[in-house]
């Protein structure tokens, strides 16, 4: 089975945050993103024009000990190629963690686990990409 089409690269990261309007204080306020879509009051995501920061609110059981990174994200450049990466990921033994969906945004995606467990979402961001 060949490669898919190349990612249009790294540009979405996901982070919990303890204090999310502190976070997105800082993200929005100081480094000058942008909110693009808040679906409810425990999720915000924010681009700069050509990538896109997802941040959750941390529910307070999480262990602090753990890590802050939720997921990571390589962008694709059509829906289709979410379905396509899905059917080649799956073929090459890679664990699942959801199957490609739609989202109320226009973006697609579906979720999968890394190297060292990290989580990826292969992901078609209509407002990002063709950048």
């Amino acid at each position: 089975m060949h490669r898919p089409p190349p990612t249009a690269g790294l540009r979405h990261v996901a982070l919990y945050a303890r204090d999310l309007e502190a976070a997105e204080h800082f993200y929005v306020d100081l480094l000058g993103m942008q909110v693009e879509w808040r679906p409810d009051v425990d999720n915000v995501y924010l681009s700069s024009g050509n990538d896109n920061l997802a941040l959750h609110r941390r529910d307070a059981d999480l262990d602090s000990s753990k890590q802050v990174l939720d997921h990571i994200g390589f962008i694709l450049k059509t829906p289709d190629d979410v379905d396509a990466w899905h059917v080649f990921l799956s073929a090459n033994s890679v664990e699942m963690k959801s199957e490609p969906r739609s989202h109320r945004d226009g973006a697609r995606s579906f979720y999968c686990v890394g190297p060292e467990q990290v989580i990826v979402q292969m992901i078609y961001h209509p407002s990002i990409a063709d950048r």
